[in-house]
């Protein structure tokens, strides 16, 4: 067994929080408990472990009614909502799949969508409603429920619970399946943080439901230790709201924490609300002054790694301070070894396949039933984890040397002038040349000129190319005036 992560929790809270393989067991462990602690609060009124319960309960009773299959895909298409929260715990409670749905899906793929992953029904917040005429699925309100309740479901741990959008590892958008037997490995994994953990924070669900890390670290997280989590429907008014919140944890991307700062910045550490004693952010490359920034504001800062193939949590670090470029430590549960500088993995949280697509199902595992990652990693002496690189991503030079950018782009990071960097394959007066976009901190050039920030970047990228052997040096140089495009989850888009 792995101490680094059982030596987080006091023995008595590590006691209390063990490992449910399915969500209908979970739901009834919540009741039980946590009873009358505060679990969910719609910014007007805080519902109990209890109350959330009966008011899930109420709502499998609407889906029983129903008379859906059970195993049914059923999507949801709301914000960050209260009653998001509760329709994806009744939906997975009850023994049917769920759907989250981004909030800003356009209609045409909404209904591409409904019939791609076979949605029999479709709960739609009710701004949306317009948006599901014509959809090939039934279509119900959001706030949808019953006024009778029905029991959780006997569910086998190895049944799908969920479909997630993904990347995967080609890049091609995929439905993710996660077991129930893996959902609840990410969502175990969510409990590790330093220190107590049950009952002892106020989160926000800032993260859209429909990404992994919102809803396994930023929601279920939440639910496993006993917390309070505030609902989002809107993510400026809530960040607005941040000093009468007074979260004391946030389960962030670097893209907001990087608002936060700047807000930090010109309203002071007080905007954060005063109690607010820890960050965890991932999806993204997490930045070293970023760290700083929040470690000098007393505000502990963690970071780890997944994807969404893996129930999100992989690995996590919980030594920002003394190793600020490693991803962390394997998580417990988890098998992993390295293969031609790959990271392979097996474990519980391990996806079930692509839905409905087994050809790239296949691709993404070896014979022997290992999950390739697609990322290029290294392990230290102690056994944390760093990430040399994509598979992806990697720039074929002419010599037939492969180069990873992610490489590359990891000192310009380390600068606190740099907010976000690009390192990709161009063409420079007629040949391939190794390239980089760099996205300036501004408030770090306060009162200088546009010239004299490019001419720091400048020399920012000569400095790193004299480290550099001379087929990887970076030839050409693009300072960005503009923010780069970005994915859901606020990473650079590459492509």
């Amino acid at each position: 067994m792995d101490n680094y992560f059982y030596d987080m929790l006091p023995a008595e809270e590590l006691a209390r929080l063990q490992y449910i393989p399915t969500v209908p067991e979970f739901v009834n462990w919540l009741e039980s408990a946590y009873a009358d602690m505060p679990a969910l609060c719609d910014n007007t009124t805080t519902y109990s472990y209890k109350e959330l319960c009966d008011r899930v309960a109420h709502r499998r009773a609407f889906l029983e009614g129903l008379g859906l299959p059970k195993g049914a895909n059923i999507g949801v298409f709301d914000r960050n909502s209260a009653d998001a929260i509760e329709l994806f715990l009744a939906i997975t409670s009850a023994g049917y799949t769920v759907l989250m749905l981004p909030a800003g899906l356009p209609a045409p793929a909404l209904a591409g969508c409904c019939a791609r992953f076979d949605l029999q029904a479709l709960f739609v917040r009710d701004e949306f409603k317009a948006m599901a005429e014509g959809v090939p699925a039934k279509v119900f309100s959001c706030g949808s429920t019953s006024e009778a309740t029905a029991p959780v479901a006997v569910v086998d741990k190895e049944s799908p619970a969920a479909i997630f959008f993904t990347g995967g590892t080609t890049g091609a958008p995929k439905g993710a399946v996660l077991s129930h037997r893996a959902l609840m490995r990410g969502c175990y994994n969510a409990i590790f943080k330093p220190g107590k953990v049950i009952g002892v924070h106020r989160y926000i669900a800032l993260l859209p439901l429909s990404h992994v890390f919102g809803l396994i670290a930023g929601t279920m997280g939440c639910f496993y230790t006993g917390n309070l989590i505030y609902t989002c429907e809107d993510m400026k008014a809530t960040i607005g709201k941040l000093p009468v919140i007074k979260p004391t944890i946030l389960i962030i991307v670097p893209g907001i924490c990087d608002i936060l700062a700047g807000l930090c910045n010109m309203y002071g550490p007080q905007f954060l609300g005063g109690e607010l004693r820890m960050i965890i952010s991932g999806a993204a490359n997490v930045p070293p002054r970023l760290v700083s920034i929040f470690t000098k504001m007393g505000v502990e800062f963690c970071f780890g790694y997944g994807l969404t193939e893996t129930a999100n949590l992989t690995s996590a670090n919980a030594d920002a301070i003394e190793k600020p470029t490693s991803i962390g430590r394997i998580y417990p549960g988890q098998e992993a070894k390295v293969v031609d500088g790959e990271l392979l993995l097996k474990g519980d949280n391990i996806f079930s396949g692509y839905y409905k697509d087994p050809v790239k199902t296949a691709e993404a595992f070896t014979e022997d039933g290992w999950f390739r990652t697609g990322d290029l990693v290294r392990f230290d002496e102690e056994g944390f984890l760093y990430i040399v690189g994509r598979i992806k991503n990697l720039i074929i030079l002419s010599n037939g040397e492969n180069v990873s950018p992610e490489s590359l782009e990891e000192p310009f990071y380390a600068d606190p002038c740099v907010r976000d960097a690009m390192v990709k394959e161009d063409e420079l007066n007629g040949s391939q040349v190794i390239a980089v976009e760099i996205l300036p901190q501004m408030p770090a050039f306060d009162g200088k000129s546009w010239e004299e920030i490019e001419q720091y970047m400048n020399d920012l990228v000569k400095k790193i190319n004299a480290g550099l052997p001379s087929t990887h040096r970076i030839m050409k140089v693009t300072v960005r005036k503009e923010d780069f495009k970005r994915t859901g989850s606020m990473k650079v888009a590459r492509n």
